[in-house]
């Protein structure tokens, strides 16, 4: 991958598009296999949380955090071979390197602090309403301006949040507050995504994030650490790891296969699998104002996505 490859990752689940140009005419098979390893990532990332909301039951957040980070490291040096390019850690923007890499932190620390206390299909329908804080801010900050109709889809997702969070009434847990906060910084990890695209590769971001958030929590990481029980809490703490690193190239390589608009709808089946892990793992069942309001986000993610493939069918 080249330094102009044009992409979108996502942070902690796979939220928003991905858009990669690899210069390769698709095959017509590859549109179906793309599909297929879309929803592994997807798969993957709710393995991710499952594990997460797992072991906070017995060790501390913020040292599954810090390990989840570390072992990214560790198969992304061995994955790009950065013995052979050590050009991967090259940069052209520095700033916005390590401002996006402590947005995907702030990301995954509210994200595992979150699945301690709720179901994951909550913590999930929140943060999928980070794209509608990307478009929203993508005018101010990109001059990439949206029409009434998109600004009205934002509105009517944003109602489907609070369907969710039901401020006010009690209804749902405090930490909730967590989902928001990780939705939040998950909208400036992808503005910073967008930004950094035009200049620096793929492979480099995805390393120099994990590097930078490893390095972060180091500290916090080892002040709480409590040592595994047994070798099976030891192999889910490194698992972590392995979610996010391979999800997240299995995400990359998905959309060199196919485009955007052909893959996005596939990203909300990511609710189903945190609905069936949570089911058959905590025996966690989503209240019908859960289900509601995810339905609410979802439906307007995809108008937003339908108004925006018009867009470029028009240019």
């Amino acid at each position: 991958m080249t330094g102009q490859d044009n992409i979108k990752v996502p942070g902690g689940s796979a939220i928003g598009p991905v858009e990669v140009h690899s210069g390769k005419v698709p095959t017509e098979q590859a549109p179906l296999k793309a599909i297929g390893l879309i929803l592994l990532a997807c798969l993957c990332f709710s393995g991710l949380d499952a594990t997460a909301k797992y072991l906070s039951q017995t060790l501390p957040p913020l040292q599954i955090v810090w390990v989840r980070f570390v072992t990214h490291v560790i198969l992304a040096l061995v994955l790009f071979k950065v013995w052979k390019n050590p050009g991967l850690f090259k940069t052209g923007r520095p700033v916005f390197q390590v401002v996006r890499a402590l947005a995907l932190l702030g990301t995954t620390i509210g994200n595992f602090l979150a699945v301690q206390h709720l179901q994951l299909a909550e913590t999930m329908s929140i943060l999928f309403a980070a794209p509608f804080v990307v478009t929203a801010l993508a005018g101010p900050i990109l001059g990439e301006w949206v029409g009434w109709r998109r600004w009205a889809a934002i509105i009517v997702g944003f109602c489907g949040v609070l369907v969710v969070t039901q401020p006010g009434t009690g209804q749902i847990h405090w930490a909730a507050i967590y989902s928001v906060m990780a939705m939040l910084l998950y909208a400036v990890y992808a503005l910073m995504t967008r930004v950094l695209a035009a200049t620096d590769s793929s492979a480099s971001m995805l390393l120099i994030s994990a590097v930078v958030a490893s390095l972060a929590m180091a500290p916090a990481g080892l002040t709480v650490w409590v040592a595994p029980g047994d070798l099976f809490e030891w192999g889910l703490l490194l698992s972590t790891g392995v979610y996010g690193c391979i999800g997240h190239w299995i995400f990359i390589q998905a959309h060199r296969l196919a485009p955007a608009p052909v893959l996005a709808p596939f990203i909300y089946v990511q609710i189903v699998w945190m609905v069936s892990l949570g089911y058959l793992v905590f025996n966690d069942v989503p209240t019908a104002t859960t289900i509601l309001g995810a339905s609410i986000v979802v439906a307007s993610g995809l108008y937003i996505l339908y108004r925006e493939q018009l867009r470029k069918d028009k240019t």
